[in-house]
């Protein structure tokens, strides 16, 4: 790569799913943002394809492909758009009819997956015989095009580490941390369960207040309890912090718990809502407010995710570039 590319122009590039957050990107990096045609047919099935009037810019300038993992139609268009992506940087443009130029110079590497939300992170681990680590087999597919990876707040890292390719794993809680702050002020910040608990502390750090965590005990193979501890919270504002929120029963029990102790106000922050099963209206029964990034598209969307995605790839092209 030449020094201007050092310096850092890339395209950015999206399709259906994180087309929003993929502009907030380019206008965060003073970088171009180019969306692919993407489309579905009548059977469902996917279809991309780079628009003629991006491709000088794709072939010319290192490449950022946004695309969130979510639902499972986001992890086919991720990888259509991978591999239209590297068919035009390879200079394979040959088609059925033999139209126009058939192949270019190979442009070479300098294409980066940045993933907002990454589908299947909580199938991390093998529990019993024949189970599939999901996470880990959607990295290895991710990754077969691009020459690195970013990912926002993923919830278990060390399922994507012995890649081919080097991933940056970033968060959105400085971000958090700083809306939390503008907004609500809280006294005392708790995390689920132990092992978030860098996530909460780094949020209580940057407000400057106390930190904690729920306890979490094993009833049966299928339930898990968690209970808060002996927590100084009466007359405070206390602010539940996690990485993502899915049904919100766990943030509704910590919650009523936390009022028993008498904390005058919850809230609870995440960085990915995805806020399933009718979550929105249980959590609004529980908590005095829901505070979500822009990862996934949510109704509780507050804070966004460019900020901290442009840090991972800024990281990215220091190491690859």
């Amino acid at each position: 790569m030449n020094s201007r590319l050092w310096r850092g122009y890339m395209a950015i590039v999206s399709g259906s799913n994180a087309a929003e957050l993929a502009a907030a990107l380019a206008e965060e990096m003073e970088w171009e943002h180019h969306p692919l045609e993407v489309r579905r047919f009548p059977d469902s099935e996917g279809y991309v394809r780079v628009p003629q009037e991006s491709i000088e810019a794709i072939r010319s300038e290192p490449v950022v492909i946004v695309a969130t993992t979510f639902p499972d139609s986001g992890i086919v268009e991720a990888l259509l758009m991978l591999e239209s992506i590297h068919d035009v940087r390879r200079g394979d443009m040959s088609n059925l009819k033999g139209e126009g130029e058939q192949s270019l110079a190979d442009a070479g590497p300098g294409i980066f997956l940045a993933v907002p939300y990454f589908g299947y992170s909580r199938q991390d681990k093998r529990f019993q015989r024949g189970e599939v680590v999901s996470a880990k087999l959607l990295a290895r597919l991710l990754t077969r095009r691009c020459d690195g990876m970013i990912v926002l707040d993923l919830h278990a890292p060390a399922v994507l580490e012995d890649l081919e390719v080097p991933v940056e794993f970033v968060s959105s809680m400085p971000e958090i941390a700083i809306h939390l702050q503008n907004t609500v002020r809280p006294d005392f910040v708790l995390s689920p369960d132990k092992g978030a608990i860098e996530r909460a502390s780094h949020v209580a750090n940057a407000i400057g207040c106390n930190f904690s965590y729920l306890e979490k005990t094993r009833i049966d193979a299928h339930t898990i309890e968690h209970k808060a501890k002996d927590l100084d919270v009466d007359g405070a504002i206390v602010a539940i912090v996690d990485d993502m929120i899915s049904t919100g029963g766990t943030i509704c029990k910590a919650s009523d718990a936390l009022r028993r102790q008498g904390a005058k106000a919850v809230h609870a922050a995440c960085t990915h809502g995805l806020f399933t099963g009718g979550a929105i209206t249980r959590l609004s029964n529980h908590v005095d407010g829901v505070h979500a990034t822009d990862s996934l598209p949510n109704p509780r969307s507050v804070v966004s995710g460019a900020p901290a995605i442009a840090r991972g790839v800024n990281s990215l092209i220091e190491r690859v570039l």
